[in-house]
C-alpha cells in the first residue's frame, strides 16, 4: 500500500472514531487533507467511497446514519471497534510459548518474543511462564532459504511475486510469475502454494529451487485465494504418499534415507544394492531422479522410462 494512501485511511479512520456523532461527506473532506487536494467533487466521492470499502475491509466497523433532514453521516463507535479483553488459561498459553519457541533461531524471534510481551501486557497471568510447562522439548524450524522471508511478506501482504525456478527434471532455472498463498514446511522442506499467473493454474513450488532474489510487484491477485490451502496434501500425493500401488527399486546400501523410510519392504541383494518396494504416486519419478545414481528402478516400466527421461533431460541441460 502506498504511503499516501495509508495516512489517508489512517487519517479518516481517526476522524469516523474521534466524533461523537455522525459526520457528513462535507465535513469529512474538510478534515482530511488529501480530500482538501481532490480535483473534484466526483473524484472526492470516488476516492471517499474506495477508502470506506477499504477500512471495512481491513475490519473497521462504520456505521451510516441519516439525520431528520435526508442528510447521511457516517461514524466508527468506539464500543463496536474495541477488542474483546484476552483471557488465557495455562494450557493455552502454554501452546504460544511453544510456538514463540520454535521461531527462536529465525528472523521472526523477535516477532515472536514482542508477541508474548504483548500478551502479558494484555493480561496474561505472571505466575504462568510459556515455556516452562514443555521444557522439555526444543521444537525448532529450520529455515535455510533466502526466499522464506520475502515470499512470507508477500503472502501476507498478497502481493505477487517473482523469482527463478529450477524443476527436478531441468538443468536451467525459469521465471515464474506466482500470486503466493501460503508457506509450509513439510518433512525438513518448506515449500510455497500459489497461483501461477503463466500456467493459469494453482501450483506448490519448493524453496530451495528459487534461485536468485525474490522480486514483489505492486499488483493485485487475479485469482481468488482459497480458504483451506492444502500444502501439505498436495506435496505428499506428489512424492506418492496417497499412492495405491507399488515400484520396486535398487538402492544402494547406506543412501537414500527418506526412501527407506517410506518403503514396505527392503531385500538386501548384496554387493552395495538393496531392493525396496515403495509407495507410487504421481510425481515418485521427479523425487527418484534426486538421489541419482543411488537409485535404479525396477518396475513398472512407466516409472523406469520417466525417470530415464528425466536423467536424459538434466544432462542435455
Amino acid at each position: 500500500m502506498a504511503i499516501a494512501k495509508a495516512e489517508r485511511l489512517m487519517n479518516l479512520a481517526l476522524c469516523l472514531l474521534g466524533t461523537r456523532r455522525p459526520l457528513s461527506k462535507r465535513e469529512l473532506r474538510e478534515s482530511v487533507e488529501a480530500y482538501l487536494e481532490a480535483g473534484s467533487d466526483d473524484s472526492f466521492n470516488r476516492m471517499f467511497e474506495r477508502d470506506k470499502d477499504d477500512l471495512r475491509e481491513l475490519g473497521l466497523v462504520i456505521e451510516t446514519v441519516e439525520s431528520l433532514d435526508g442528510e447521511i453521516g457516517y461514524l466508527a463507535r468506539r464500543d463496536s471497534n474495541r477488542l474483546p479483553a484476552i483471557t488465557l488459561d495455562a494450557e493455552e498459553a502454554a501452546a504460544l510459548g511453544l510456538a514463540a519457541k520454535v521461531w527462536q533461531q529465525a528472523r521472526l524471534a523477535g516477532a515472536a518474543s514482542g508477541a508474548l510481551q504483548k500478551l502479558r501486557a494484555a493480561g496474561l497471568p505472571e505466575d504462568v511462564d510459556p515455556y516452562e510447562a514443555h521444557g522439555a522439548l526444543e521444537p525448532r524450524i529450520p529455515v535455510h532459504e533466502a526466499a522464506f522471508e520475502p515470499l512470507m511478506l508477500a503472502c501476507r501482504d498478497r502481493r505477487p511475486v517473482v523469482f527463478d525456478y529450477r524443476k527436478a527434471n531441468a538443468a536451467q532455472p525459469e521465471p515464474r510469475l506466482v500470486e503466493p498463498w501460503a508457506l509450509e514446511c513439510w518433512r525438513g522442506h518448506w515449500y510455497l502454494a500459489g497461483f501461477d499467473r503463466d500456467r493459469g493454474a494453482e501450483r506448490v513450488f519448493r524453496l530451495s529451487r528459487i534461485t536468485g532474489k525474490v522480486r514483489s510487484r505492486a499488483a493485485r491477485f487475479t485469482a481468488p485465494v482459497p480458504d483451506v490451502v492444502t500444502v501439505r496434501e498436495t506435496v505428499a500425493s506428489w512424492a506418492g504418499e496417497t499412492a495405491d500401488r507399488s515400484a520396486l527399486i535398487r538402492l544402494r546400501t547406506g543412501a537414500g534415507y527418506p526412501l527407506r523410510a517410506k518403503a514396505t519392504g527392503v531385500r538386501e541383494l548384496g554387493d552395495g544394492w538393496d531392493e525396496l518396494e515403495i509407495p507410487y504416486g504421481h510425481g515418485l519419478d521427479a523425487w527418484l531422479v534426486e538421489f541419482g545414481p543411488d537409485v535404479v528402478v525396477l518396475e513398472p516400466a512407466e516409472l523406469r522410462a520417466d525417470v530415464v527421461d528425466r536423467l536424459r533431460a538434466v544432462a542435455k541441460g
